[in-house]
This record gives C-alpha cells, structure tokens and sequence, in this order.
C-alpha cells in the first residue's frame, strides 16, 4: 500500500515525523506532498519549497526513515472543486490519503479516494502556527521540531527573516499574492 501525506510543513515539525512513522508502518511507501510551493517569504509561509523539501529529507534521514518515502511538491490553485485532479495529475499512483484536515478528507473522499486519519502527536506544541509564534517570540521551539529542521532554521536564520517579512510595508498590499519574490 502506498500512502499520501500532504502539508504545507512550514515548518517541519516532531508530530509530522511522529505522522509519517505511524505511515510507514502501514504502507510500503509514503508520499509526501508538500503542498502551497509557491508561497515562501510571508509571515504564515516563510520557507521556500527548497527550505521545506530539506528540512523533510534530513529529518527523514537523521531518524533512519527515509527509505520508504518520496518527497514531492505542489503548487496551490486556488479552486477546491478542481485540486483532487491536481494531485492526481501531478503525484504517482497511491492507495490511501492520510489527513486530519476536514477539507482534505471531504475532497479526495468525494473524488473516491480512501482516506485515513493520523494519530496526533502533542498536538498543543507540534502545530505549524504556534511554532512559527514561538519562532518569533525567540520562545523554546527547538524542542518542537527534528534537529536537522532546526539547524537548517537557525543557518537561515528563520526567526529574523519571519520578523523582517511579517512587517511588510505600505506597498505590500500591491505585491502579486502566491508569489515567491
């Protein structure tokens, strides 16, 4: 069997590598589609599509689980009635979408697909929003994500590119959204 993850993982974080575990133990393989690649640079997607794929396959590696996976990416469209069919367009064949996201879980089971739940892992600290928070407020994120996620964060100095970025300016309003600058 072949699963299918998908996230933005801005960042990558311990309940995603907790996630593609329980996976793995599942599936003969896994996809990891990270999704929205185009954003990167802005305040809720600070990391760049080639930022996210290293955090993923370093993670992946430092804990002996890259075997069994494929990371992959995909750009938004912006249209739900049609993003199904992107994936499909875009990602090889797979058995089974593994998603705790509503919107997500009606999508691909309305297009016939069968999909599963993930068990959470301290689901109150390994969430992407609150990391990135913590980020900000130089608060105790480290301890949230894989070590190679957080090296690769402090080498680009994440915390300071997401102050510098979430500020904008009094022309930002005038950038052309869903673009990486």
């Amino acid at each position: 069997m072949i699963g299918l993850f998908i996230g933005r993982f801005q960042p990558f974080h311990n309940g995603h590598l907790a996630a593609i575990k329980v996976m793995q133990e599942e599936c003969e393989e896994v996809i990891i589609l990270v999704g929205s690649s185009q954003y990167c640079f802005e305040a809720g997607n600070p990391f760049t599509i080639g930022e996210r794929i290293e955090m993923i396959t370093g993670s992946l590696k430092e804990a002996g689980m890259w075997g069994k996976c494929q990371v992959l990416s995909i750009p938004d469209i912006q249209n739900n009635a049609l993003w199904v069919a992107h994936v499909n367009s875009l990602v090889p064949h797979y058995d089974v979408v593994y998603s705790n996201n509503p919107l997500t879980k009606r999508l691909f089971k309305e297009a016939g697909k069968r999909v599963q739940a993930i068990p959470f892992h301290d689901r109150k600290n390994c969430d992407g929003t609150k990391i990135r928070k913590m980020m900000l407020q130089g608060e105790g994120w480290k301890k949230f994500v894989p070590r190679k996620t957080a090296e690769l964060i402090k080498r680009i100095d994440g915390p300071g590119r997401m102050k510098e970025v979430g500020n904008g300016d009094k022309f930002a309003d005038k950038e052309v959204p869903g673009t990486c600058r």
